[in-house]
């Protein structure tokens, strides 16, 4: 019994194994970092500066250095690949695996399209770590992406191969710069892992470049937050705007919030979501009113904005299924969920920006 418990934990510790010294680094901003929505922050894989944009809370603050969305890519011969990172500020959650808010997500292409290799993440107190995502492939070249971490600030991310193996940045397959402002929805809460956020699983599925700005319980259609996204180079913008703020609030800072993007990119889309069906409407009246309250306050809005406005959009979101169960807390969707919502608004979606050339 001894003798098979040495043998499975040497076969589980195969990709760890190998030695430090046998280890090149190259850090991750180096070579092709994608899906930053402003470039010029300081810390390469903050989203916002936040000395120069100001009124963000604590939470928001925090919320926006974290590179939720990010993506590092990249191309080796190597025939394992690590990852150290030195982290600044920790989250912790109950309803969000640590391989999503802490963790790192490799896809690796194969015949035309990125499948999926690993997901790793240091233990918590481990920061500097060199954590293995993989080992044992060929060494042949790969083209390689790497999701960051979607709620722990990233100082450092040394990208790890080994010792005579090439790495250098790959160019970038993704096309066009959509802006995504959104909920905890966007940021990807209740994911597994940090590549599942519903604008990451759009992005592999469309070969459209979605740039994140996506801060969880903190997407009220604030007047700072759209001088960030005036700011904001893109050539569309989508928003899921109406999964935070109450019906009151929509009604008081929608029209304000078109206002102030549409003079900062006249003629640029804008495209706004119907917030999702949260299943803890199953059975709870107080939520069932106040979210009905929501989506209508949506509805009577935009319906009115479209007419107002020339270049605004509205398109309907489903990530549920028959059965109401792809919630992981009655409020998120797990990656089923992600998935439902992506395919839900891929084609309305296409259909809009392809009256402006993006395909």
């Amino acid at each position: 019994m001894k003798r098979i418990a040495l043998i499975i934990a040497l076969a589980m510790s195969a990709t760890t194994a190998i030695a430090q010294d046998q280890w090149q680094f190259t850090e991750a901003s180096e070579l092709n970092l994608i899906g930053k929505i402003l470039d010029g922050t300081p810390n390469p894989y903050h989203r916002v500066d936040t000395v120069k944009y100001k009124g963000f809370t604590n939470s928001e603050n925090i919320q926006v250095r974290c590179p939720a969305g990010l993506a590092v890519l990249f191309k080796t011969n190597s025939d394992a690949i690590s990852v150290k990172t030195e982290y600044g500020w920790e989250y912790s959650a109950l309803n969000t695996m640590p391989l999503s808010y802490r963790g790192y997500d490799l896809y690796i292409k194969k015949d035309g399209k990125w499948l999926w290799a690993s997901s790793a993440a240091a233990k918590p107190g481990k920061s500097g770590e060199n954590i293995v995502l993989i080992g044992s492939m060929d060494n042949s070249e790969k083209e390689c992406m790497l999701y960051l971490p979607i709620y722990c600030e990233i100082n450092s991310a040394k990208i790890g191969v080994l010792q005579g193996s090439e790495i250098a940045p790959l160019d970038s397959p993704f096309r066009h710069r959509i802006a995504i402002f959104g909920s905890s929805y966007t940021h990807g809460i209740s994911t597994s892992r940090a590549g599942m956020s519903y604008p990451m699983q759009l992005m592999r599925h469309t070969g459209l470049q979605f740039l994140s700005l996506g801060c969880s319980g903190n997407c009220k259609m604030q007047p700072y937050f759209a001088d960030v996204l005036c700011d904001v180079e893109a050539d569309a913008f989508v928003f899921d705007a109406f999964s935070n703020p109450g019906a009151e609030m929509i009604k008081e800072r929608l029209f304000p919030f078109i206002e102030k993007l549409q003079a900062a990119h006249p003629g640029k889309p804008l495209i706004f979501q119907q917030t999702i069906y949260r299943e803890k409407r199953n059975f709870d009246r107080t939520v069932d009113k106040n979210e009905k309250a929501k989506q209508d306050a949506a509805e009577e809005m935009m319906h009115e904005a479209m007419k107002k406005y020339k270049d605004v959009y509205f398109i309907t979101t489903d990530a549920t299924d028959k059965l109401h169960e792809t919630s992981v807390d009655g409020i998120h969707p797990g990656d089923h969920g992600y998935t439902l919502w992506a395919r839900s608004i891929e084609k309305p979606l296409l259909k809009i920006l392809k009256k402006y050339g993006i395909r």
